[in-house]
């Protein structure tokens, strides 16, 4: 069961974070290279990404996307998310009280380690690889359906 948000974590103080965090993405010689070509709006993605940490952590629900598909066609490998992670721990340490840094850190491990499974950066195996049964979709060949 998810831990709950410190009562004082709002959507204020996520899209604080966010903006910070970007403004750093942006100007990292690592990161920025690779996201300011594709961004063409980073104030309208910067929103994108409140929206998205406030889905995470406090359970709003508005998001609706798929970060993995959006990354598995870049050209980023696991140092990508080392450096991420690093700026967003930073960024959190440093825009946060506490309790909340720890929250959205440890989302954010778990969000980075799965998107690196995802993307097989990875030696972990997944699905059938690992002798974990896989379910079928449950309408594979159904046309996809706009939620």
């Amino acid at each position: 069961m998810p831990r709950p948000a410190p009562a004082n974590l709002d959507e204020s103080l996520l899209a604080e974070q966010v903006g910070r965090f970007y403004d750093k993405v942006r100007a990292d010689p690592l990161l920025g290279p690779v996201f300011n070509p594709l961004v063409d709006d980073w104030d309208a993605h910067k929103v994108l990404m409140t929206s998205f940490w406030a889905t995470v952590a406090l359970g709003s629900g508005h998001y609706r996307g798929n970060p993995l598909a959006k990354h598995q066609p870049l050209p980023i490998g696991a140092e990508h998310f080392q450096r991420w992670l690093a700026l967003w721990r930073e960024t959190a340490h440093a825009a946060l009280d506490a309790d909340s840094a720890a929250l959205l850190i440890g989302y954010a491990e778990r969000i980075g380690y799965g998107m690196r499974v995802g993307m097989g950066l990875t030696t972990h195996q997944r699905g059938r690889e690992s002798g974990i049964p896989v379910r079928a979709r449950q309408a594979q060949n159904a046309p996809a359906r706009l939620a």
